[in-house]
């Protein structure tokens, strides 16, 4: 018995270790985002946020509803806040001018969560989106201004043009960019609305309108991200893609204003494939974050 159990045991211990299972291969791994520069090239995290650092204003191009566009914001205003400590200003489509007093009393501590969510007209993805943003300008102490015209004069617009803002009274005026507002209709985001609403911008009064109320969002934004800049400080600026891809929209009209400027763009987009950039995506922006097309929403 001694002999037969010495050798099954010597049969056992002389037996291969079972191996491990084995690494999965590349191609099976499961990337929640890819960043590309204009002409295709994948890019670092650390290369962009480097490259962006040195620019004056940064304007984060977003799908509203993409919840990884919203986490790479916070990690770039983070990184920026770090690179560039006490000359970064936040600017976000998402508030209103005339609630401009009521995002500055909550970025410095005068008014409580409760009274700012109820009165400033936050987006409905607000706490999950935007509220992060705005947290961390005040761990971090960076001033946060909304940059977007009041929602209703861009509804006046789309319904009567730009002349409908000529009798608003002044103190109305001053949400706005100054008066009157030049429309470049070959941009190709606003050739791009024509054809998607189904007209040509050069005739079709309903479509020029409609035009004209991005125009005046565009402006809006634009005059705002230069007022709230001083000498030496980056803003950067969350808004949709829209509003600045292809270099037009806020883009076109900062530099219409100061050709100088140096203004680095991102934006966002969903493919089925992330290993390289789409034809469709290149040249969109200086930077652009791409998305799988079945990533969750947020709303």
């Amino acid at each position: 018995m001694r002999t037969l159990l010495a050798v099954v045991f010597a049969l056992l211990t002389s037996m291969p270790a079972l191996a491990a299972p084995p690494a999965l291969p590349a191609d099976d791994e499961r990337p929640a985002y890819h960043l590309f520069t204009a002409d295709g090239k994948p890019v670092s995290f650390g290369k962009m946020a480097k490259e962006l650092a040195a620019a004056e204003v940064v304007l984060f191009g977003e799908q509203h509803n993409d919840p990884i566009a919203h986490w790479l914001e916070l990690q770039v205003a983070r990184e920026l806040a770090q690179r560039k400590a006490g000359q970064v200003v936040l600017g976000l489509e998402m508030f209103e001018r005339d609630v401009q007093p009521l995002v500055e009393q909550y970025n410095v501590g005068e008014l409580d969560a409760k009274a700012f969510e109820e009165q400033s007209r936050p987006w409905p993805n607000y706490a999950t989106d935007y509220k992060p943003l705005l947290e961390l300008a005040r761990q971090q102490k960076l001033r946060v201004v909304g940059t977007n015209v009041p929602r209703r004069y861009a509804q006046q617009v789309a319904k009567g043009s730009l002349t409908a803002l000529d009798a608003l009274p002044a103190a109305e005026k001053a949400w706005l960019a100054p008066l009157p507002i030049r429309v470049n209709y070959e941009l190709p985001g606003y050739k791009g609305m024509a054809q998607m609403f189904g007209g040509d911008a050069s005739h079709a009064a309903g479509v020029q309108n409609i035009i004209q109320a991005q125009a005046l969002k565009d402006a809006t934004m634009a005059h705002f991200i230069r007022q709230s800049r001083q000498p030496g400080q980056l803003l950067l600026h969350v808004n949709g893609s829209y509003h600045s891809d292809n270099h037009d929209g806020i883009v076109w009209y900062l530099r219409q204003a100061e050709p100088g400027l140096r203004i680095l763009t991102i934006s966002t987009v969903t493919q089925e494939q992330l290993g390289k950039l789409d034809k469709e995506n290149l040249k969109k922006a200086d930077y652009v974050l791409v998305v799988p097309s079945d990533m969750t929403k947020t709303y």
